[in-house]
C-alpha cells in the first residue's frame, strides 16, 4: 500500500495515486460524512419539533423509532461482515489464479470502497439518530422525523450499493475484466508519461559520456530501503539550479534501491549553458540539496503504475507466465495478455522514449534520469513469454503477428529489435 510519510507526497501524480490506493479514505470520509448528517438532522428536528407538516417522515412513536433503528444496526453489521468476507475471498482466488500484484486493482476500486463505506456510514448513522429518540408514547416523546426519514434513504441506498457490489465483484474475477483494466492502467501511464511532455523535458539523444564524466560533488543515498515509485523532475530541475549542479539519479523509477544505497549523484554544472552560481555557493549547503533530493524521489514498499509502464506491463507477464506453467496450461489467457501488450506496444513504438534529461528555463542542463528504452520493453515482454510459451500452439503465432505489426508502425530506431526477436520467434517455430 502506498505510505503516508512526507516523501511521498512529491507530485501531484503521487498524490492521487496514495489517495486512490488508501482503502480506508472513502469508508473514513462516509462515517464522518453520516455523523455531521445525523447531527444536523437531529438539530434541524429540535427547531421544528414534529409539526404536523412532517409526520408522514415517521408517524411512529418513540419505541417504534428505536425498534426500526436497531434493525438498521443489526442489519448494517451482517451487510458490512458478508461485503467484507466477499472481498478476502475474492483477493485470495485472484492472487492465486492470476497475480499477486492485481490485488491492488480490487483495493483500489471505486464500487467496494463505496459499498463498504456506504454500509459502515448506514450504521453510524442510525446509532447517532438512536441517541436522539427520547420518552414513550405518553411521556415526554422525541423522535427526530427527519433523521428517521434519511434513514430509510440510508437503508435503500445501502441495498442498491449491495446489488452493485456483488455484480462488480462477479465482473472483476474474470480474466478480460483484469486484463482490461492493466492495460487501460498502462495506457493511461502512457499518456501522462509520454504525451504529455514538460517543456523542461529535452528531446534529444540522452546525455554523452563526457556528461557522466563531470566531476561529482557529492553522492545522496537512499533513507530508507524501497522501491522508486515517482520522482517530480521539475521540482528537482528547480533544486539543481538554485544549487548550481547537475543531479544524475542512479536507478530507474520501479527500481529497488537498498537503505543507504546509491540515490543520486551531484555532479558540477554543465557549462554549455548561460553562467551559473559561482563555485562558493555552489558547493554551500549542501545538507538542505540532500534533504530537497531525498524529499522529491519517493520511495514505497511496491511498484506502481502512476510513473512506471513497466509494472502494468509486467502484471500482463506475469499473468500470462502463470498461465503457461505446466500445473495450469492456458495458452488462451496468456494470449487475451498478448493481446494487451500488443495494444500498449502500438502506442509506445510511434513515440520517442521517455525524457532522460532535463534543463532548467536557461538551458542548461539539471537533471538525468535513467529510462526504459523501447528494447527494454521488447526483451523482458517477449523474452519471458516466448521463454515459457516456445512449445505452445498459441502463443508463437499470437507473438509473430504482434511483431510483424509492431515493424509497420514503428519508430525505425525500434525497427531493429523489432526484427532480431521477429526473426527469432518465426525461426525457433519453423522447426
Amino acid at each position: 500500500m502506498a505510505s503516508w510519510l512526507p516523501s511521498g507526497f512529491v507530485s501531484g501524480e503521487r498524490i492521487r495515486d496514495v489517495i486512490r490506493s488508501t482503502f480506508w479514505l472513502i469508508p473514513a470520509l462516509c462515517v464522518v460524512a453520516s455523523i455531521g448528517l445525523a447531527a444536523g438532522l437531529i438539530a434541524l428536528d429540535r427547531v421544528v419539533h414534529d409539526p404536523s407538516g412532517v409526520l408522514f417522515l415517521f408517524p411512529g412513536p418513540p419505541e417504534g423509532a428505536l425498534s426500526f433503528l436497531s434493525s438498521i444496526v443489526a442489519a448494517m453489521i451482517s451487510f458490512t461482515g458478508l461485503v467484507f468476507s466477499i472481498t478476502f475471498v475474492v483477493l485470495q482466488l485472484s492472487s492465486g489464479q492470476f497475480s499477486p500484484r492485481v490485488l491492488r486493482h480490487f483495493l483500489r476500486d471505486r464500487t467496494v470502497r463505496w459499498s463498504l463505506g456506504i454500509f459502515i456510514a448506514t450504521f453510524v448513522y442510525a446509532m447517532v439518530v438512536q441517541r436522539a429518540v427520547l420518552g414513550t408514547a405518553d411521556h415526554s416523546p422525541f423522535v427526530p422525523r427527519i433523521a428517521m426519514a434519511m434513514s430509510f434513504v440510508f437503508v435503500l441506498g445501502s441495498v442498491g450499493l449491495f446489488i452493485a457490489y456483488l455484480s462488480r465483484v462477479s465482473n472483476m474475477i474474470r480474466l478480460a475484466t483484469i486484463v482490461a483494466e492493466i492495460g487501460a492502467q498502462g495506457r493511461a501511464t502512457l499518456k501522462r508519461r509520454l504525451e504529455c511532455r514538460s517543456p523542461l523535458a529535452r528531446s534529444g539523444p540522452p546525455g554523452t559520456s563526457l556528461t557522466l564524466a563531470l566531476p561529482v560533488r557529492e553522492m545522496i543515498f537512499s533513507p530508507r530501503p524501497g522501491v522508486i515509485v515517482s520522482i517530480n523532475e521539475e521540482a528537482l530541475v528547480r533544486v539543481a539550479a538554485e544549487k548550481s549542479c547537475l543531479l544524475t539519479l542512479s536507478a530507474r523509477v520501479g527500481d529497488f534501491v537498498p537503505f543507504g544505497g546509491p540515490l543520486c549523484a551531484v555532479r558540477e554544472p554543465h557549462r554549455g549553458g548561460p553562467p551559473t552560481l559561482d563555485d562558493h555557493e555552489a558547493d554551500a549547503d549542501l545538507e538542505g540539496l540532500r534533504t530537497a533530493v531525498q524529499t522529491h524521489i519517493s520511495l514505497d514498499n511496491e511498484r506502481t503504475s502512476e510513473q512506471d509502464l513497466a509494472f502494468s506491463l509486467r502484471e500482463l507477464v506475469d499473468i500470462a507466465e502463470r498461465a503457461l506453467s505446466p500445473a495450469v496450461n492456458d495458452p488462451t489467457t496468456a494470449c487475451q495478455c498478448i493481446d494487451e501488450v500488443h495494444d500498449i506496444f502500438r502506442r509506445l513504438a510511434v513515440r520517442a522514449p521517455a525524457a532522460s534529461e532535463w534543463e532548467d528555463e536557461a538551458g542548461v542542463l539539471r537533471l538525468m534520469i535513467p529510462q526504459y528504452e523501447f528494447s527494454d520493453y521488447l526483451n523482458f515482454v517477449v523474452g519471458e513469454i516466448w521463454l515459457y510459451g516456445a512449445r505452445s500452439a498459441q502463443v508463437p503465432a499470437r507473438l509473430a503477428t504482434m511483431l510483424a505489426d509492431l515493424a509497420t508502425v514503428a519508430m525505425p530506431s525500434y525497427h531493429a529489435d523489432l526484427h532480431r526477436w521477429l526473426q527469432t520467434v518465426t525461426h525457433e517455430t519453423s522447426r
